[in-house]
């Protein structure tokens, strides 16, 4: 975790929308087919609101059909933190930002070439696209 410049939670609370501090800090997950990158096309990153961190590019998303952002890796090894989850009684891998921000989770059914599938929350990810050349 990036312990550099850690935010309180009145200074999150103030920056984030109501929505996006349940999804980050309350573990919260928006309801599938709502999130507004679901449907993304663009090239582009794709940034984590907690930290302002590039956590996945354009190039590593896919159509999982599962009605939430999936992508097959993280822009670099180092830009997630995964730990494991028991909150609805059974093992799953949560996927945090380097702040300690509820992104979603990874699951071992996505496509080669990781077979992994991250299944974001739109609220949790900011999405800039790549200047047109």
């Amino acid at each position: 975790m990036d312990d550099t410049h850690v935010e309180t939670e009145e200074e999150l609370k103030a920056r984030l929308t109501p929505e996006q501090y349940h999804v980050l800090r309350e573990k919260g997950t928006e309801v599938p087919y709502t999130g507004e990158l679901n449907n993304e096309k663009r090239k582009g990153t794709y940034y984590s609101v907690g930290c302002d961190q590039p956590v996945f590019r354009s190039e590593q998303k896919y159509d999982s059909k599962t009605g939430w952002p999936s992508f097959w890796d993280p822009i670099k090894p180092d830009a997630l933190v995964l730990q494991e989850d028991y909150e609805l009684g059974t093992k799953r891998i949560e996927v945090l930002d380097t702040c300690g921000g509820h992104l979603g989770h990874v699951f071992d059914d996505g496509p080669e070439p990781s077979g992994k599938r991250y299944c974001m929350n739109s609220l949790a990810l900011r999405f800039i696209p790549d200047k047109e050349q």
